[in-house]
């Protein structure tokens, strides 16, 4: 809000100054005018740099809040999944968003067992009619899909299969069979097999733009809540932006029957959102979900009870 503020009233002041130029370009103008048009600018000038002020004072203020959660973060989440495993799943996720919480991961006492990267093309919903019908070829022998048809809910029933030690359905051989279909249509990026795990951190962007964002963020949301409902519990992390309405959190956050067991964090790029995705996920394994962050969508405020 200060920014659009400051560029407004930078605006003003260019205005008023031209038209101060032309007053003193005409004939007739009374020197009181002139004095208050000039006032006014200078009044303008003083804004811009009270704002200016106030907008570097609460840059300074949120460098330091960052700096302060990243240096108590390990400390905070210190053994809270101590003999867990964790497996990263990644949708347009910010790459150090993703080194910072798997950083902290290694206090927290986790094993982190690999990682999936979802490409764009997931969320694409001109390729949607193909990824249904490769999920469905790719599904191993025995196992199932969920009775659904979008296809977040399906890649997130298939994926649950590789990535999930609960699921005790797929083997090594399988897992590899469906990541190597996946990859070479598009839709992961080529990476090893993570081993199955106990827990899955979903990471993804803030709102995602163009006209299909509504629905990419809708097969993230679906995709995490789907894992949350087949293994040990799930936590989906993006950054400011990812709240709204074009982005996966918010569309999570728009359905209770998703947000009563997927714990949800709309501010990861921030230290103290960093710490709360590792929370979150200890809260998980309690049996327990919240909404996160700093968007008004955070019901239950800005972090986990540690």
């Amino acid at each position: 809000m200060i920014s659009l503020r400051y560029h407004a009233i930078s605006i003003t002041a260019v205005f008023l100054a031209l038209a101060i130029g032309v007053v003193l370009g005409a004939s007739g103008v009374s020197d009181r005018l002139l004095s208050a048009v000039a006032t006014r600018a200078d009044d303008l000038g003083g804004q811009v740099q009270t704002l200016t002020a106030q907008r570097d004072a609460l840059a300074a203020a949120q460098r330091g809040s960052d700096e302060f959660a990243r240096r108590t973060g390990p400390a905070a989440v210190r053994g809270l999944l101590q003999g867990r495993s964790v497996v990263l799943v990644t949708a347009g996720a910010d790459q150090g968003d993703r080194d910072a919480v798997r950083a902290l991961l290694d206090p927290a006492g986790a094993t982190v067992t690999g990682e999936i990267a979802l490409t764009d093309a997931v969320g694409d919903p001109a390729r949607a009619d193909q990824l249904r019908e490769l999920t469905s070829q790719l599904l191993p022998t025995g196992a199932q899909l969920p009775a659904a048809s979008d296809t977040g809910s399906l890649v997130g029933g298939l994926l649950g299969g590789v990535v999930l030690a609960s699921s005790g359905q797929v083997s090594p051989e399988q897992a590899d069979a469906v990541l190597t279909g996946l990859t070479s249509a598009g839709f992961v990026s080529p990476g090893e097999r993570p081993r199955p795990a106990d827990l899955v951190l979903v990471l993804t962007g803030g709102a995602v733009p163009g006209v299909d964002g509504a629905d990419a963020a809708a097969v993230t949301a679906r995709l995490a809540a789907q894992l949350d409902r087949a293994g040990g519990g799930a936590v989906l992390a993006g950054r400011t932006g990812s709240a709204d309405a074009m982005g996966a959190v918010g569309v999570a956050r728009s359905d209770p029957n998703v947000t009563a067991s997927l714990s949800t964090v709309d501010d990861v790029q921030t230290g103290a959102g960093q710490v709360s995705a590792v929370l979150a996920l200890r809260e998980q394994l309690d049996g327990r979900a919240g909404r996160y962050g700093t968007a008004m969508s955070a019901a239950d405020g800005v972090a986990p009870a540690a």
